[in-house]
């Protein structure tokens, strides 16, 4: 244990990296990796300790929270609510410059907010709003593009799976990362449909052709199409920031609510429920499966004292907290280009959080700017998954042009992450107000 250091802990940093770029499981890499640390440094006692490890790691009511979640999207997306809420959104905001394109990314806010994955959002809106564009003249590139970065806010606007995964690793409030990304996630929807009314105005041809306004009685009626998204976020958001409920208990109670609204529309049977248990039981056990390879890391790396040298290291530097950020902003756009956003996020941690405590950053703000750094990763290729969900609904033209119609809401992305390095406040005046200092 003497010779383990700063050096050695980036050479296995980089042999994860290395790891998860041939192509190898990241779970199976981070487990990899610990076990090779314990096996070099530490002795027998702690690499048979990993069983222990993975049992305390998923012996947690917190990432109960994941399944609870993902079933309650499964259930919204199959139960008929997805597709009233877009009615609705295309009623509102089709007269704005851009039309139907703010409807996309209205949508996906409002979908982010009771499913929490981006993936999903994407799948879901992108399956609903593709053919409402036929025939319609709106530019392909930007049709997609408002869908696939409108689906990245399902990791910002909480729910968030990703927070939780955060939260678990670095025993930070879930309760407060929920209450910081509400601003941010209302703030970068804003500069999304900034982004579209910016581009229709500069090319009045991207907004393709307008329909006929419709009377507003009938928007008015379309707005109970909202009611069922609304009531679930009220429920869930509603219940933690009330004290009535735990991140956990609240995803419960969405559940619930989803499952009467898949009775009300009258399309809940056996098989649907069936689908929706499937499709939550293969996205748990692979998220579950890297936060627990992630945690016996990070127990590895504890006991060898990479924590303290990598806080050490960065004090050494002499470099301001802002330098430091700015530096992980570069790291992680490229690392995004790369890995998927889980892996990004559960494969850093463990070295990048000690040199973020050591710089007096807040948790929860790192938090946010570091879910925000996923959210680029989506749709930065050549492993941006909304990219390819997004190309597969299309199915035409080519992922280059999906690529294309995604770069100025990219641009919004930075701009948003550089003012909420430089006014972090925006971040948590919300949880503060929440939940006191």
């Amino acid at each position: 244990m003497s010779g383990f250091g700063v050096t050695e802990a980036a050479i296995g940093f980089v042999l994860l990296l290395v790891m998860i770029f041939t192509g190898l499981h990241v779970a199976v890499g981070m487990l990899a990796i610990g076990l090779l640390g314990a096996a070099l440094y530490l002795g027998a006692p702690i690499v048979l300790a990993a069983g222990t490890q993975f049992w305390g790691a998923t012996d947690s009511f917190i990432l109960l929270a994941i399944p609870l979640f993902i079933l309650l999207g499964e259930l919204l997306v199959r139960g008929g609510a997805t597709d009233r809420m877009y009615g609705a959104f295309a009623a509102w905001l089709g007269g704005l410059p851009g039309g139907l394109l703010h409807t996309n990314i209205g949508s996906c806010a409002m979908f982010a907010a009771v499913s929490g994955s981006s993936v999903a959002t994407a799948a879901t809106i992108g399956t609903v709003a593709m053919p409402t564009f036929r025939n319609r003249g709106y530019d392909p590139r930007l049709v997609a593009g408002t869908i696939a970065s409108g689906a990245t806010l399902g990791i910002l606007i909480p729910p968030s799976i990703n927070m939780i995964v955060y939260g678990a690793m670095t025993n930070t409030s879930v309760g407060r990362l929920y209450a910081a990304g509400v601003v941010p996630g209302l703030l970068l929807t804003g500069l999304f449909m900034a982004a579209v009314v910016l581009l229709c105005m500069w090319r009045p041809s991207f907004a393709g052709r307008r329909d006929q306004p419709i009377p507003f009685g009938r928007k008015v009626a379309l707005l109970a199409g909202l009611l069922p998204a609304i009531t679930i976020f009220v429920v869930v958001l509603g219940s933690i920031y009330a004290g009535w409920a735990t991140p956990t208990e609240s995803a419960a109670l969405g559940v619930v609510a989803a499952f009467f609204l898949s009775m009300l529309y009258k399309r809940f049977s056996i098989r649907m429920l069936h689908e929706c248990f499937l499709s939550t039981v293969s996205l748990t056990a692979l998220i579950v499966l890297i936060v627990a390879a992630a945690f016996y890391l990070n127990f590895v790396l504890g006991i060898l004292g990479v924590p303290q040298a990598m806080a050490g290291f960065v004090t050494g530097l002499d470099a301001s907290p802002i330098m430091v950020l700015w530096i992980l902003l570069c790291f992680y756009l490229i690392l995004g280009c790369f890995l998927e956003t889980l892996s990004m996020m559960v494969g850093t941690i463990p070295v990048v959080f000690p040199i973020i405590t050591a710089l007096g950053i807040d948790p929860v703000w790192f938090g946010i700017f570091l879910v925000i750094m996923c959210e680029m990763a989506l749709i930065t290729p050549p492993v941006g998954m909304n990219l390819y969900v997004v190309q597969g609904i299309r199915r035409e033209g080519t992922v280059g042009e999906v690529i294309l119609g995604t770069l100025p809401f990219l641009a919004m992305m930075f701009l948003l992450t550089v003012v909420l390095m430089y006014f972090p406040g925006i971040v948590l005046w919300l949880p503060n107000l929440t939940f006191g200092l």
